[in-house]
């Protein structure tokens, strides 16, 4: 059976500690690049925006499974430039390989391509929407370190662009974690994306004070998506939060982010027994292995709903894009996952 994951959504409670304890095992195997044969399969790494971690470390996970690699890193690579579609690009692709990691610019992209594509798709995050691969790399830091994901956790700086955080709240939400949401009353985690998670009977707060993740298990430090919003309003955002190596030397706060940063976190914390964001990068590898494995072998189930037809009204959304209809599940679109109303 043929599996996508192309959002946090997508997965059970269940479904994400399978991942995670099958993660635990590849990272625990001597020497670490031992293979473990995936046969002479191939993955196909389709990315329209730039990458370094989650290119790169979907390829590495690929390799030390035994398997074999393909793709492009840039629009400029691929025949996007001489007018070709996004939906015919995908369904070239999927001839290639047997199991495809997407990135675009477009909300819902990596959506549209799995109802495309001839192979299984990966989201390797679709605009500001969705990142779940990243959740999950997240998730299996976090629970490496404190052992358990009920936790307090703080999401700071661009939470209305940052694809990054609206997966991993989903995620956490899922295992009982408070949240505080940190940030600029510009850039507020999306307003439909926290009422969902109260319904879940999670404990949310919001506050402007970075200082407020002290008192948390784990600070989530996100950059300001300057791609994503005018010169202008970055101007206004940029310098915003910046993590001090005097404000949590002496913390429990596990300090984390998704990289790349910018002037977010200072480099003289780096060093501290608390900061995990290069841990994060090294976790990454072997949960993308245990995703791998359990796609190519039908192992991840996801769930599915009944949709209907309509018009998405966020004309950042890929149907925009393509000229298309979108699906409506529970009242917001399927591909962007924003509410219609």
């Amino acid at each position: 059976m043929e599996t996508d994951l192309i959002s946090i959504r997508d997965l059970r409670k269940d479904d994400i500690e399978e991942v995670l304890g099958l993660a635990a095992k590849y990272k625990s195997r001597s020497p670490a690049s031992e293979n473990i044969d995936v046969g002479e399969k191939v993955l196909g790494t389709l990315f329209f925006e730039p990458s370094t971690r989650t290119r790169l470390s979907f390829e590495s996970a690929m390799l030390r499974l035994g398997g074999k690699t393909l793709g492009f890193g840039s629009v400029e690579s691929s025949s996007i430039m001489k007018g070709e579609r996004f939906s015919d690009t995908v369904r070239t692709f999927s001839h290639y390989c047997d199991l495809m990691v997407v990135r675009h610019p477009s909300e819902g992209s990596a959506r549209l391509a799995s109802e495309l594509s001839a192979i299984p798709v990966i989201n390797g995050g679709d605009g500001p929407n969705q990142h779940p691969t990243q959740a999950l790399c997240d998730l299996f830091t976090i629970e490496m370190d404190k052992k358990r994901l009920d936790l307090k956790v703080a999401l700071a700086g661009d939470l209305l662009y940052g694809r990054t955080v609206h997966s991993l709240a989903q995620a956490l939400a899922l295992f009982g974690s408070d949240i505080l949401f940190i940030s600029p009353s510009s850039l507020r985690f999306p307003s439909y994306l926290k009422e969902e998670i109260a319904q879940m009977g999670i404990r949310v707060e919001e506050d402007d004070d970075l200082k407020k993740a002290k008192d948390c298990d784990v600070l989530y430090m996100t950059r300001i998506q300057k791609e994503r919003m005018s010169e202008k309003a970055y101007e206004k955002v940029k310098n915003c939060f910046v993590v001090r190596k005097e404000d949590f030397e002496d913390s429990d706060t596990l300090i984390m982010h998704p990289l790349p940063r910018v002037n977010e976190i200072e480099r003289e914390m780096d060093d501290l027994p608390n900061a995990r964001y290069f841990d994060q990068v090294r976790d990454s590898v072997p949960v993308r292995m245990a995703l791998i494995d359990l796609i190519l072998n039908g192992k991840l189930e996801v769930c599915e709903g009944e949709t209907e037809k309509g018009k998405c009204p966020n004309q950042r959304c890929i149907t925009n894009v393509e000229s298309m209809d979108t699906k409506v599940e529970k009242g917001r679109c399927l591909y962007c996952e924003k509410p219609l109303d």
